[in-house]
C-alpha cells in the first residue's frame, strides 16, 4: 500500500474527506498539522505531499519551505487545497507543485486526480549527476544549479572521480577537460576501459572553445560538450535535453 501525507492547517470537513476518497483508492494516509517540528516526526516513505490551507499562505512561509525542501529532497508531488496559490506559487518551484485546486472542489475528482499522477509517474527518482572539477568554486556552481532537479555528487580530482565510479554508478559525468595530474581525457579514456562503467555516458565542461580542443574532446566519443562560459539556465537545458533524449532512445529500443 502506498503513502500519502497531508499536511493541513485544519482537521476541517473537507481534509476529512479528501483522506476517505484516497483510502477508498488503496492509499496510506498519514494526516499532520502544519507544524514543522510534527511534519518532521513522519517517518513513512510518501508517494506524495498533499497540502490544504484555510489563511494565506504568506504566515506559513517557514513551513512552506519545509515542505518545498522536504518535497525536493524526497522527490515527491506536492498537490494543494487552498486560495492563495499565487504565493504558494513563488515558494514551490513548477516541477514539485503538480496540481492546484481552489475551493470549491469536488472532493472525488480531486482524489483520482492524484491517483492518476501517481500511478502514471510514480515517485520521480532523481537522476544521479557526477561533476568532475579540480576549481571548487565551479563545483558549488553547478551543484548550486543542478541540485533541484538532480542529485549532485562533486569530485575535485580525476582520480577521485574513479573511484566514486567504482563504488557507484551515476546517470551522467559531467567532466572538466582540464585538470592537473589526471585529466579529462585520461579520466574518460579510464572510463571506457573499464566493463562495468565503460558506456557511463560522459559531458564535457570545460572552458576551451578553441577548434583544435574541441576536435580533440570529441574524438573521445563523449554524449556532447559544454561551455563553462554559458548562461547557467543554458547549462541546466542541455542537461535536460540531455535525459529527455536518453528516456526517448530507450523508449524506442
Amino acid at each position: 500500500m502506498q503513502n500519502i501525507l497531508v499536511v493541513m492547517e485544519n482537521n476541517s470537513f473537507l481534509v476529512r474527506n479528501i483522506v476517505e476518497q484516497l483510502k477508498e483508492l488503496d492509499y496510506n494516509v498519514d494526516s499532520v498539522e502544519m507544524d514543522i517540528h510534527k511534519i518532521s516526526m513522519q517517518k513513512s516513505s510518501y508517494e506524495a505531499i498533499f497540502l490544504y490551507t484555510e489563511s494565506d499562505t504568506d504566515v506559513i512561509v517557514k513551513e512552506l519551505i519545509y515542505i518545498r525542501d522536504k518535497a525536493i529532497e524526497e522527490n515527491l508531488p506536492v498537490f494543494y487545497i487552498g486560495d492563495d496559490a499565487g504565493h504558494l506559487q513563488s515558494i514551490m518551484p513548477e516541477y514539485v507543485l503538480k496540481s492546484v485546486f481552489k475551493r470549491p472542489i469536488d472532493v472525488k475528482i480531486t482524489a483520482r486526480i492524484v491517483d492518476k499522477y501517481i500511478k502514471e509517474y510514480g515517485k520521480q527518482v532523481k537522476k544521479k549527476i557526477l561533476v568532475v572539477d579540480d576549481s571548487g568554486a565551479m563545483l558549488r556552481n553547478v551543484k548550486g544549479w543542478l541540485q533541484d532537479k538532480y542529485n549532485v555528487i562533486l569530485a575535485n580530482s580525476g582520480a577521485m572521480a574513479i573511484k566514486y565510479l567504482a563504488m557507484d554508478r551515476p546517470d551522467l559525468v559531467l567532466l572538466d577537460y582540464e585538470m592537473p595530474i589526471v585529466d579529462g581525457k585520461q579520466v574518460l579514456e579510464m572510463i571506457r576501459t573499464e566493463t562495468e562503467f565503460r558506456d557511463v555516458p560522459v559531458i564535457f565542461l570545460t572552458s576551451k572553445n578553441d577548434r583544435e580542443s574541441i576536435m580533440k574532446v570529441m574524438d573521445l566519443k563523449p554524449e556532447g560538450y559544454l561551455l563553462k562560459t554559458m548562461e547557467p539556465e543554458r547549462i541546466v537545458d542541455e542537461v535536460d535535453k540531455f535525459f529527455m533524449k536518453q528516456k526517448v532512445n530507450n523508449a524506442l529500443k
